[in-house]
């Protein structure tokens, strides 16, 4: 087949400034409550259907591309947008805009909860550590029903959850999610996709065999210098970008592996974690942002907006070189049908990974009484079938707990 006759064509996207990416992404991150999946509608609003930046088949197509890929889905989508409208400064802007305003505002809350350390025991934040109840069992129930449709799927997913909870450690969890991939290639059989058109983004395959390499080499190399050096900041930032190279599925899923990295070596307690995530489902733009308040709060030097900062980048470096090292391949990976496969099996083990964590830390931690149990219960509830906002929930539950306390 001549290069005319291909199905498969390339097409430039338009260009435009960084400044004008940074204006419209922090817009997002500024307003875009509810998570991965309303960010995703928020940008197709905004790139799809008001700026024209790309059309709807494109548009569709990158989603599926971000979704096969490790970490935030919503942040890498961002990343690319810039990316094809600005290049790699239109990148950079993209992600700063969309993540910073509520990575500000979870810095300034570990700021509260370092400064006025009685905060830590305070009833509000009991009642967050009881939103992230329900948060996470809303998050497990709507990745169920999508990711485990089938009975082989469901058995993954309960196999890793179980393997989790025998092995309650980093180790676990990735052995569980490398089953996952193991048996889905092995037993799943999909339907095959059919070709689609290329979207330039102006990287080329050499650049993107750079990226894809580096983002291996800094999975291995990173705890290597950890260990060499005994430094404990370096090893958080290895905790940090390991936690960001293996969340498949949703952002929830940084949970059990940031929480399995940061509070076995005392850098932080259950407590205060699972009040960060709590206060993290009131904030816009990314779950991911949830990194600037451990590495602000963590007892590892050096802490506060440095230290937020650093983790915060730490989180999200593997998803930039993921999608950008990704895309000039993504025609032949989608048409690989292994790849597929395997990757179906690993979103449903790290359903879960994630149905274990609802137990341990986030139930364990957080369910003491009849009364905690009830306010979980209602706040899911409000989350599954009322469609209430998380933000409200979240205000709700800090409330009520601040009441049981009174």
């Amino acid at each position: 087949m001549t290069r005319a006759e291909s199905p498969i064509t390339a097409t430039r996207p338009d260009r435009g400034s960084p400044l004008e990416v940074l204006l419209a992404f922090l817009k997002l991150g500024l307003t875009s409550f509810g998570g991965p999946l309303a960010h995703l509608g928020y940008f197709r609003t905004e790139f799809v259907e008001r700026r024209r930046w790309l059309d709807d088949k494109s548009y569709s197509d990158l989603v599926a591309l971000c979704q096969l890929l490790p970490g935030p889905a919503s942040s890498k989508i961002g990343m690319a947008l810039g990316l094809g409208r600005a290049g790699w400064w239109g990148a950079l802007a993209a992600w700063f805009g969309f993540t910073m305003p509520s990575a500000v505002a979870l810095i300034l809350f570990a700021y509260g909860v370092s400064r006025w350390t009685s905060l830590a025991e305070a009833g509000a934040l009991h009642g967050l550590k009881i939103a992230a109840v329900a948060v996470v069992a809303q998050a497990v129930w709507g990745m169920a029903k999508v990711l485990c449709p089938d009975r082989l799927r469901a058995g993954i997913a309960i196999a890793a959850a179980l393997l989790v909870l025998a092995m309650p450690s980093a180790l676990g969890q990735i052995a569980a999610i490398a089953a996952g991939a193991l048996v889905g290639r092995q037993w799943l059989h999909l339907e095959h996709l059919a070709p689609s058109g290329h979207r330039d983004y102006g990287v080329s395959r050499r650049m993107g065999i750079a990226l894809l390499i580096s983002f291996v080499a800094l999975l291995f190399l990173l705890p290597a210098i950890g260990a060499a050096t005994s430094s404990p900041l370096w090893s958080a930032i290895a905790v940090f970008y390991k936690a960001g190279s293996l969340v498949f599925g949703g952002g929830h899923v940084v949970l059990p592996l940031l929480q399995s990295g940061v509070t076995p070596p005392g850098w932080i307690s259950n407590d205060h974690f699972l009040a960060g995530y709590g206060a993290a489902q009131a904030v816009p733009g990314p779950l991911f942002s949830f990194a600037a308040y451990l590495g602000a709060v963590m007892q590892v030097p050096p802490g506060g907006w440095l230290g937020g900062l650093l983790m915060l980048t730490a989180v999200f470096l593997p998803a930039f070189l993921l999608i950008a090292g990704a895309l000039p391949f993504w025609e032949a990976l989608r048409q690989r049908e292994g790849i597929q496969n395997g990757l179906a099996g690993t979103n449903a083990a790290v359903v879960g990974v994630l149905l274990a964590a609802l137990y341990d830390p986030v139930w364990t931690s957080a369910i003491h009484a009849r009364a905690d149990f009830a306010l979980a219960l209602a706040s899911f509830g409000l989350l599954v079938y009322a469609r209430a906002s998380p933000l409200v929930v979240v205000a709700l539950c800090a409330a009520a707990g601040w009441a049981m306390a009174l």
